[in-house]
């Protein structure tokens, strides 16, 4: 890998740091900590934050590579019936075998782990700090700068079971990652309890959203019923003006 190319990167999106850390006042859910965080969001939902997982040298290795090698695409999904084009490059990786990813209208082409071995190495270090846990399946992502995002969604595919476990590690400019919980459809205007509405939301010990800032190296989990009661998103960001990439790991049952 070429030097000159490393350290480009690094002022690049050293600058993005910088300007999300001026940018992002508002109280996050996890602090700044090379530890293992984890934040109950109520009823069997469960996020688990590592900020520091990979190493700053090792990271900025793995941006490059992932930058210079995976075959980037920018496809064309439908979105509430209309087509459009996906607002950030994605490519997908997968075991032989597994079932085909559809989202938004669009199938990927499925890579195999052993065209990218720098992925495998990746993924071996998700299992080892994650014990139990076992994923078949990699959807990258690549924001250019703050233009790219993605909208609200939840990861809810059948193909992923009822409790998906989604583990997405970060590289590059720190973006914003935000959770927010779905509508309780069955409860929505209905007083079961016999106590006022004020007195109930008093009483509701899990805010209805969350908001982290994924820093360069950090590996963020999202567990349990996740998928199910909440909806997560990378909004636009003027000042992320860098390169962001992000890969998903999953499990295909």
């Amino acid at each position: 890998m070429a030097t000159v190319t490393k350290l480009n990167l690094k002022a690049e999106t050293g600058d993005c740091h910088r300007l999300e850390a001026e940018q992002s006042e508002a109280p996050a859910e996890i602090s700044d900590s090379r530890t293992k965080r984890v934040v109950e969001l109520g009823n069997g939902c469960e996020v688990i934050y590592m900020p520091r997982f990979l190493n700053y040298d090792q990271s900025w290795d793995y941006l490059e590579y992932l930058d210079r090698n995976i075959p980037w695409n920018r496809p064309t999904i439908r979105v509430f019936g209309r087509s459009c084009i996906q607002p950030r490059d994605s490519c997908y990786v997968a075991s032989e075998g597994l079932p085909q990813l559809v989202y938004s209208g669009y199938q990927p082409h499925a890579y195999s782990w052993d065209e990218f071995p720098p992925l495998k190495d990746i993924l071996d270090a998700v299992h080892k700090a994650l014990p139990g846990s076992r994923f078949n399946s990699l959807l990258l992502n690549r924001y250019k700068g703050g233009d790219d995002y993605v909208g609200w969604h939840a990861d809810d595919e059948k193909l992923y079971g009822p409790t998906p476990e989604i583990a997405s590690l970060s590289f590059g400019c720190e973006r914003e990652f935000l959770l927010k919980k779905k509508p309780d459809k069955a409860s929505r205007g209905k007083n079961t309890s016999g106590e006022p509405p004020r007195k109930r939301l008093k009483k509701d010990a899990f805010p209805d959203k969350h908001s982290f800032v994924l820093k360069h190296g950090s590996l963020l989990v999202m567990r349990g019923y996740t998928q199910r009661d909440w909806l997560h998103s990378v909004p636009k960001r003027v000042k992320a003006d860098s390169l962001r990439i992000n890969l998903t790991f999953r499990l295909v049952l």
